[in-house]
């Protein structure tokens, strides 16, 4: 980020009014400094985080202040020039590490996360990756997937994007001022004020409220965070007279704000929103002041020469310091002390990188006069860079697969899986571990799982659409793992199947064990969905299934009974309507990604990928709601999931886990002869 962690300016002198700000050189040392500490899990700094909202602010100011200036004095801007200079600036030391983290990638991380990194590279290369991980910071499916050593490039997609919008506004602004003849400072602070930052502001409180994950990422809630530090570049001839001792005052003040926003803040306080303000209004009180305080001001701290040496190389370490604290977590995944060794590695490629990438390409002749030059160094680094993102994608080597077809999965142990043997030698396998979680249930591509975020109902049809006999899947994500065997059931015998599935919401009476308002949420859904299903929605069988372990009882004490009790209380509700329900019960959970490990292990994959033998953490809970309602039937998967109390990754040529402890699509489809005869059961009964 030119501004964001940014590039060095050469020394000059302090003056309020100079191009140069030793004290925002100082500030871009504050902000690097902070995100860090964060990163390096060091105490005391939770909200280190913040340190990016105060780079969004320096890069408003001083990409806005240069704008204003052209505007000024040649009444327009000249968008060539002003790309070739972001160019020339950023790209270079970008595609430096964005090439780097390439091959750390392939040298450090298992081959199941070539794919999803490699996609990240390539859109940090395009300045996209913000919105790419928008994307997957909501998709409950991503839950298994690693930090991307690329994720701290969403920051630099923000100030990208930024970068083409901002001058575009301003050239815009600039024709008004042009044809109105009206003061152009004023009318570019109530155009941008209008424009961008006040509705900007408005949208990241919302988001932030309703789906703060993604708020987090997108540019639309950030640019108001730019456009403040944009408001300062627009008012110096305001900030100049201000008092000496009232500027400097403000001054400190700004930097003791952020100081104590970061100490007090941390990752349970939604972001950004309004919460935000305090780091970008502490920002902008510090710039604000740089024009008159003086020594008296926060100058007299920023512009020593340890904080404007840090400054200087502030875009180079945002950009090296993360790839190597998220390899150092995969090499030294206990070591407390591996973040902080990485941070302190990082200045070495960061200066290197300064001094050998940054400087020369930004100071080269050949950049300096003309703008194609650095327009296509632009281009083609960020042709490289996606190039290489897609290099590492299709890196990972392929497993030996499986005819999908002929591969029996749960079929091999039948008729008794207690005594069946399970051949311990590696073979061809179905789906490929690279692939494994996409093999999911087709309800996923219809977005039929709503997340717990979400607001409102969704059902879904499967099977076969005309049948009169009506199969509601109701649950979380559990329940969503049984679609394929229950709809080769219901296509087969003339079933409908209507789904009721919000994630990670156990269809329960009592509160669901979550933090926040989600427990809340989770309860108005289920208060729906028995409406439904007990009033012209009545289906005649219900099929349920959970991972959640625990409820909250009136008193607040949270236990197995008080889930079990709420269960009940619904599926008697369901008895008394005369709908039938039965119980799928929960599967052992993995302690790592099970395709990440066999894909590590071709060769003892069997023996090196078990996982460990248990009752599904949502099992006692749904089995303690069976005892209180009479009629409700289970079926037990266990033994089909564990042989012989054997949690195998492999069972009949069909690998297990997908995600999470989640089935594949593939093995949990083969379990269709162990659903069908309960289920046949189920509706048979429900018959007159």
């Amino acid at each position: 980020m030119s501004a964001g962690p940014g590039t060095a300016a050469p020394p000059a002198a302090p003056a309020a009014t100079s191009r140069f700000r030793p004290d925002v050189e100082g500030l871009r040392a504050v902000a690097v400094g902070l995100v860090l500490w964060y990163h390096a899990g060091l105490p005391w700094l939770d909200g280190g985080f913040a340190g990016v909202d105060v780079f969004f602010v320096i890069s408003g100011f001083l990409i806005t202040g240069q704008l204003v200036r052209e505007v000024e004095r040649t009444g327009r801007v000249s968008l060539p020039r002003f790309y070739a200079r972001r160019a020339k600036r950023l790209f270079p030391a970008a595609a430096t590490v964005l090439l780097s983290t390439c091959a750390l990638v392939l040298a450090v991380f298992p081959t199941t996360t070539w794919k999803d990194f490699g996609g990240d590279i390539a859109a940090s290369a395009a300045y996209l990756v913000n919105w790419r991980l928008a994307e997957r910071s909501v998709d409950y499916l991503a839950e298994d997937t690693q930090q991307s050593p690329v994720q701290h490039f969403w920051s630099l997609a923000v100030e990208e994007q930024y970068y083409i919008l901002w001058p575009l506004l301003i050239l815009a602004l600039a024709v008004v001022v042009r044809r109105t003849s009206l003061p152009v400072r004023p009318t570019l602070a109530v155009g941008l004020g209008a424009l961008i930052v006040l509705p900007s502001l408005a949208w990241s409180v919302h988001l932030t409220e309703v789906e703060a994950p993604r708020a987090y990422f997108v540019t639309t809630t950030r640019l108001w965070e730019l456009g403040i530090g944009a408001l300062v570049a627009i008012g110096p001839h305001l900030w100049v007279r201000a008092p000496r001792a009232a500027a400097a005052a403000l001054g400190w003040a700004g930097l003791a704000t952020i100081a104590l926003g970061a100490a007090l803040q941390d990752t349970t306080v939604p972001w950004p929103g309004s919460a935000a303000l305090v780091p970008t209004l502490g920002a902008a009180a510090v710039l604000v002041a740089g024009f008159a305080a003086g020594d008296a001001g926060p100058l007299r701290l920023l512009r020593l020469r340890p904080m404007t040496w840090v400054g200087a190389l502030s875009y180079s370490l945002y950009l090296w310091h993360w790839p190597l604290v998220v390899a150092a977590g995969q090499v030294w995944p206990d070591a407390a002390w591996a973040p902080v060794a990485a941070v302190v590695v990082s200045v070495v490629p960061a200066w290197l990188t300064y001094r050998l990438v940054e400087g020369p390409v930004r100071h080269h002749p050949l950049f300096s006069v003309r703008a194609r030059p650095a327009l296509s160094l632009g281009l083609a680094l960020t042709l490289v860079g996606v190039l290489a993102g897609f290099a590492v994608s299709r890196a990972a080597p392929q497993a030996q697969l499986a005819d999908p077809s002929s591969a029996p999965g749960a079929a091999a142990l039948a008729p008794d899986p207690g005594r069946a043997s399970v051949s311990t030698e590696p073979g061809p396998m179905t789906p490929d571990p690279l692939e494994a979680t996409e093999d999911l249930p087709s309800l996923y591509a219809e977005n039929c799982q709503v997340s717990v975020a979400d607001e409102g109902l969704k059902t879904c049809e499967f099977g076969d659409p005309d049948g009169d006999t009506v199969v509601a899947l109701v649950g979380d994500s559990k329940i969503s793992q049984w679609l394929p065997a229950v709809e080769e059931i219901a296509k087969e015998r003339g079933y409908k199947v209507v789904t009721y599935v919000r994630s990670a919401c156990a269809f329960s009476a009592t509160l669901n064990a979550m933090e926040g308002g989600a427990a809340q949420r989770c309860q108005e859904w289920g208060t729906q969905v028995i409406d439904r299903l007990t009033g012209d929605e009545r289906p005649d069988v219900v099929l349920t299934s959970s991972v959640r372990s625990e409820g909250v009882d009136s008193a607040g004490d949270r236990s197995v009974e008080a889930l079990g009790e709420g269960y009940a209380t619904y599926w008697q509700r369901l008895e008394d309507a005369g709908v039938r329900v039965g119980v799928i019960t929960d599967n052992p959970a993995p302690q790592e990604p099970v395709y990440t490990c066999v894909a590590e292990h071709p060769d003892d994959y069997m023996t090196a990928c078990q996982v460990p033998f248990a009752l599904g953490q949502g099992t006692p809970a749904l089995l303690d709601g069976t005892e209180r309602v009479s009629g409700v039937e289970v079926i037990d998967v266990l033994p089909w999931v564990c042989p012989a109390d054997t949690c195998w990754p492999v069972i009949g040529q069909v690998l297990l886990y997908r995600q999470g402890s989640h089935l594949t699509a593939t093995y949990a489809r083969s379990l269709e002869d162990v659903i069908a005869p309960t289920l046949e059961r189920l509706v048979e009964q429900d018959e007159p």
